[in-house]
């Protein structure tokens, strides 16, 4: 293709832009040798047409012009001007009005699909060489003759560039058709586990699950995108989480009591007054008089603090390898935790009696907070179920003061990995807080 050294303007009233001499420039810049399918950009271009604002009809009108390209390859040895007049380019866009082909021929201009090479009054021609003999020997298009129209050299010079953004919204359209096939299974699962639970777990509020579940799917419009799907996602995965682990609770009590031969009626223990350790050392006249104030204490992660003259002794032997780590393992006992945290009892299905009441209530407050299912898991295996929930309590006792409580709860998770956690100055600090004391023997 010879399109000179200089700039070509377009004819009339046409206005120039630097896009057009951009396109140019690219069109000139391209191999001699370069040649690729034109069906092949012409489908890059389609896939990638979100990127690149353009219409279908501005394809359309593409397409047309490709189609008076005699040969499949486009190559600069066959030429690249194509000179189709408007009414046969109508005719091949299905009867589109010449308003309108002319508005999209524009587009693909300013799009730097194409070139114009306007003639001196506007037509689109080609002229034929004077030297017959050299175009029978099969001289190139523009090498024999001159033609005034379209140069579509741009298709040539940036086909990498069509590809890859087609392979970015092919990309794209992968990931949204992989959510909405998660938000799909994500949500029949909770369907379905809601309507078993609803016969199996009367005593659980399975309202509050479904008003949580339209929530998440009613938020989502007709034809959501990525963000919209992936926080749908994110909130029926975190009710999928709450009522499985509803299921497990069941599961798992369950088993413990059908076999309650082999584990329960083996627990023995020798000491009566075990109420006495689990309680800090509350006195006689305290266990008399119902009186429920302690003495305000600050013990040290590596300390406990003493029940009697004999707790260093028990120290010793009760907590063995805990010592050495500065973990305190001893059970936090829940009337103890319900004194300090009084707000969590807002939150659970009725009385908060049992540890298994107050993990119930500890689900949906970890909801509430923002805590992810993953914070709480990791939590849960760290401390266990019951001290999870005790310290989601906590939590929600002070939330006031704490800016994100998944990553509050994720902090005392590795201090807990690495021994260096006691809930008990947590529980003493609170219970101070509220105005109560803890007495020491």
């Amino acid at each position: 293709m010879q399109t000179g050294s200089l700039f070509t303007t377009p004819f009339g009233r046409r206005t120039l832009s630097l896009g057009m001499l951009a396109a140019q420039v690219c069109a000139r810049d391209m191999a001699q040798d370069a040649a690729i399918d034109k069906w092949k950009v012409f489908r890059d271009l389609s896939a990638a047409r979100p990127l690149m604002g353009l219409s279908d009809r501005t394809l359309l009108v593409l397409n047309a012009l490709l189609s008076f390209y005699p040969q499949t390859e486009l190559s600069a040895a066959n030429g690249l001007v194509v000179f189709p007049s408007n009414a046969q380019l109508s005719l091949r866009a299905h009867g589109m009005a010449p308003a309108t082909l002319r508005r999209h021929l524009a587009a693909l201009v300013e799009a730097g699909l194409i070139v114009r090479k306007d003639s001196a009054n506007g037509k689109r021609f080609s002229r034929k060489s004077r030297d017959e003999a050299s175009e029978r020997a099969g001289e190139p298009l523009l090498e024999g003759r001159e033609a005034f129209g379209f140069i579509i050299a741009p298709l040539i010079a940036r086909a990498a560039e069509f590809a890859s953004l087609a392979d970015e919204v092919r990309a794209a359209h992968y990931r949204l058709k992989m959510l909405k096939e998660k938000v799909t299974i994500v949500r029949r699962d909770v369907v379905k586990l809601i309507a078993l639970g609803i016969e199996t777990l009367p005593h659980v509020d399975w309202t509050l699950k479904q008003v949580l579940l339209r929530s998440a799917i009613d938020e989502l419009p007709r034809i959501p995108c990525e963000d919209e799907l992936t926080l749908a996602l994110d909130g029926l995965e975190c009710l999928h989480i709450d009522i499985s682990n509803l299921f497990e609770i069941n599961i798992k009590s369950q088993n413990m009591s059908a076999t309650e031969s082999h584990s329960e009626r083996h627990i023995h223990n020798s000491n009566t007054n075990f109420y006495s350790d689990l309680e800090l050392g509350l006195d006689e006249s305290q266990g008399q008089n119902g009186d429920d104030n302690v003495v305000a204490m600050e013990p040290k992660a590596n300390q406990v603090a003493p029940n009697s003259a004999k707790s260093g002794q028990k120290g010793k032997a009760g907590r063995g390898a805990d010592q050495d780590t500065g973990h305190d393992s001893r059970k936090v006992p829940l009337s103890l935790v319900m004194k300090a945290c009084p707000d969590i009892a807002d939150y659970g299905r009725g009385q908060i009696v049992t540890w298994r009441d107050l993990m119930g209530a500890a689900v949906v407050v970890r909801s509430m907070l923002g805590v992810s299912p993953s914070a709480y898991e990791e939590a849960a295996d760290a401390f266990g179920q019951e001290q999870a929930a005790a310290i989601i309590a906590l939590i929600l006792q002070r939330a006031g003061h704490i800016n994100s409580a998944g990553g509050y709860l994720r902090n005392l998770t590795q201090k807990a990995k690495a021994g260096d956690f006691s809930i008990w100055p947590m529980l003493l600090a609170q219970l101070r807080a509220n105005g109560s004391h803890l007495a020491l023997v």
